[in-house]
């Protein structure tokens, strides 16, 4: 039986090995899970690999990765739509564009059929870690003060912001000062709450 934070890292795995085809390295989990040191993510990984969830890999017995059969496990085809911008708004219309297998578990969510994503343009939430071409995992559900949504703003056009309220009145906010707020006029409709990023690595 697992512990939950060997389940986590276990999710964290399998779902880095299904997008990049490789595990991801014991450093790149130390970074993950904010250990504080390199070994405790070792520490997991011999744990998971004890009790027969991953083996060593690649021969240098620095590297676990789950089998192939296990990668396929618990994973869902996770619809990725077009752009949307984290600069100012435009319009556009919602078209699926892709799909990417992941793990639901590793974004915290039970019902996988509330998830969608949306891949980012432009740089007004880079001081929140949102870069330009990331994949934004949102899932459809009320969005509470302080949350960083997709947003429909007078009915045309769609951003991703924070959504804040000022004097009752909601504001999306960008994370990045050369941005101004933005108010709404005529309406604001939240389209998916973010719970998740995937950022492909370099030639991916």
């Amino acid at each position: 039986m697992l512990t939950e934070k060997q389940q986590a890292v276990l999710d964290f795995i399998r779902t880095s090995q299904q997008i990049h085809d490789i595990p991801p390295t014991s450093r790149e989990i130390q970074r993950h899970f904010a250990f504080k040191s390199q070994n405790a993510a070792i520490c997991h990984l011999r744990a998971l690999a004890s009790k027969g969830m991953i083996e060593q890999i690649g021969g240098d017995g620095r590297s676990w990765g789950l089998r192939a059969a296990e990668v396929q496990g618990h994973l869902f085809e996770l619809p990725v739509y077009g752009t949307i911008p984290a600069g100012v708004p435009t319009m556009q219309e919602q078209q699926t564009a892709d799909s990417i297998s992941v793990d639901p578990a590793l974004f915290g969510a039970r019902d996988p059929r509330r998830l969608w994503a949306l891949r980012v343009s432009g740089d007004s939430m880079i001081d929140a870690h949102i870069l330009d071409g990331d994949i934004a995992v949102l899932e459809r559900r009320e969005p509470r003060s302080g949350e960083i949504i997709a947003a429909l703003v007078d009915e045309t056009n769609a951003t991703l912001k924070r959504l804040v309220y000022i004097r009752g009145r909601p504001i999306l906010r960008a994370e990045n000062r050369r941005y101004r707020d933005i108010i709404p006029e005529r309406g604001l409709q939240a389209q998916g709450v973010l719970i998740g990023l995937i950022r492909k690595g370099p030639g991916a």
